[in-house]
């Protein structure tokens, strides 16, 4: 097996584009790839490998998608205007837009095409950032998400032969997407820290579910009260996390990391910091290493603090793939700042840091308080599931 890292990344993703005004502006993903490229971590005999790999093609996409919505995607991307909204399409979320079922097979081909690299090897470690379109249903499009990449990067593992997929979602939305997929299946453990359903879309994620009749305890979700910041965060996640994975021994580990559990991001109520979602990126690539091998593949997410977090928190998360750290307290490359500037008119950042720690209070270890509205939530979780997988709860 490789030791080497893949990027997968084809600047024709930033296609992905519902027009002007919408949340998820693709700049995001072309400023995370140019700080990338400042830090030189396509280069070098350490490098990560870039890689671009073929959009999704329609029995790919079957992987997951109806026939029939694969269809109706298709129909409003050469017209907009004969967009379904009854399969969500045409909405304010999920404006159809020319292109749009290209742009949307490419960012699923990327996925698949780092599922395929890590199973065969060719890979230990592969990042798609433009992915983890984890709301997309297999009838639907939903959450600015049209085809959900992730849950096709790990049915395609199980296609090729994989028993045993984990994972793991740090978005700050629930990956309803991605669970109902694997609803039925105990091949497949789905894990989401989440804010709090009573207080976002979409609304689901409580600690009750967990899995259908076949597969109970193969679904985890962790309801994080609105407001929780760094330790709490760090805490629940490694409450849940670690534990799980030990006991379940993933052939692969996939994770999704959205960036919009950010104190900046204008979309949710989290107060988690740039640090934490690094040291968050950091423990995935550990655990993957002791859980499953090593095999690893990361995606991006949600994330509407376009300039100020996304690209650095997706640049952090390919350095570490990549066995290249970024120091949080490095400053961010002039270049980059100015290519921020050309393309938004707005001042970049200038460290790779918010400036906040990353210690946490041990769940197991320091004992939990039944007053505190975060332990009540990890407590919830871990009495749903964690007697199916032979632990206490």
């Amino acid at each position: 097996m490789s030791g080497r890292a893949q990027l997968m990344w084809d600047e024709a993703v930033t296609g992905y584009d519902f027009g002007p005004g919408h949340p998820m502006d693709p700049v995001r993903l072309a400023l995370t790839m140019r700080l990338v490229e400042a830090y030189g971590l396509d280069r070098g005999p350490d490098a990560v490998e870039v890689v671009a790999a073929k959009a999704a093609g329609v029995s790919t996409l079957r992987l997951v998608h109806r026939e029939d919505y694969i269809d109706a995607v298709r129909k409003a991307s050469a017209d907009p205007k004969a967009a379904d909204p009854v399969y969500g399409l045409g909405t304010e979320d999920d404006p159809a837009f020319a292109g749009m079922h290209e742009a949307s097979a490419l960012i699923a081909g990327q996925s698949v095409g780092a599922a395929e690299a890590v199973w065969r090897g060719e890979a230990l470690h592969a990042v798609n950032f433009a992915g983890g379109l984890h709301h997309a249903m297999p009838g639907g499009a939903a959450g600015f998400c049209i085809y959900n990449d992730a849950a096709l990067a790990v049915a395609r593992l199980l296609e090729l032969g994989a028993e045993r997929v984990a994972y793991v979602d740090v978005d700050v939305h629930h990956g309803d997407g991605v669970q109902a997929a694997f609803w039925d299946d105990p091949r497949v453990l789905t894990i989401s820290l989440h804010e709090h359903p009573r207080t976002l879309f979409p609304q689901t994620g409580w600690p009750e579910e967990t899995g259908g009749r076949g597969a109970v305890g193969s679904a985890v979700n962790v309801a994080l009260p609105a407001g929780t910041g760094d330790e709490g965060w760090l805490r629940a996640f490694h409450a849940v996390v670690p534990d799980l994975l030990d006991a379940f021994r993933p052939e692969v580990l996939v994770t999704q990391h959205g960036a919009d559990t950010h104190f900046e991001d204008p979309l949710a109520h989290l107060a988690v910091s740039l640090d934490a979602q690094r040291a968050v990126a950091a423990a995935c690539h550990d655990l993957a290493h002791e859980t499953a091998d090593g095999r690893w593949i990361a995606l991006g997410g949600g994330g509407y603090a376009v300039v100020d977090v996304v690209p650095r928190t997706w640049t952090h998360l390919v350095a570490i793939a990549a066995g290249r750290p970024i120091e949080p307290t490095s400053a961010v490359p002039e270049e980059w700042r100015h290519e921020v500037y050309r393309r938004t008119r707005q001042g970049g950042p200038h460290r790779m840091t918010d400036g906040r720690g990353t210690g946490w209070r041990d769940f197991a270890g320091d004992g939990y308080d039944p007053a505190d509205r975060l332990d009540q939530a990890i407590l919830a979780t871990r009495r749903a599931v964690f007697p199916a997988h032979g632990l206490l709860p």
